[in-house]
């Protein structure tokens, strides 16, 4: 994940799910993100509320060799709007950028199904009430 404005106390807090929950993740600072859009060797989809339905952008996205994900605040800079290769609606009305992001990879990946990420400190039994976190021995 590129990050920009650069926050190291948020890509330190990041890093630390993923040692507690597994799997592969990173975080980069991203000083110029326009540098990060224009360099990208792939499709660049910003999602957003303005843009093309999701529906009707997947089938092309689906043949995309590489695909660089852009969610953008409250106030996104024009200057992404022409950048991108999709302006993708994820719903057009305001929501959660993590949101925008989780619907889009389902919908372009599939469910990933209960599993548990390698390296994975503690994971989640799945319940129909309460909640059950189990820890790896020895990992306090």
């Amino acid at each position: 994940m590129y990050l920009h404005p650069p926050d190291p106390e948020l890509a330190s807090r990041l890093a630390d799910v993923v040692v507690g929950w597994g799997g592969q993740f990173e975080i980069a600072p991203a000083g110029d993100w326009k540098k990060v859009v224009r360099g990208f060797d792939g499709a660049v989809v910003h999602l957003t509320m303005y843009g093309e339905g999701l529906a009707k952008v997947l089938p092309r996205l689906a043949r995309e060799r590489r695909i660089l994900l852009v969610v953008g605040g409250a106030k996104v800079p024009p200057d992404l709007y022409r950048l991108a290769t999709y302006n993708v609606a994820v719903g057009h009305q305001p929501h959660s950028e993590v949101a925008a992001v989780a619907v889009t990879l389902e919908r372009l990946k599939g469910l990933p199904g209960s599993r548990r990420f390698p390296g994975a400190r503690r994971w989640i039994v799945p319940r129909a009430r309460g909640k059950k976190v189990v820890e790896r021995k020895g990992s306090r």
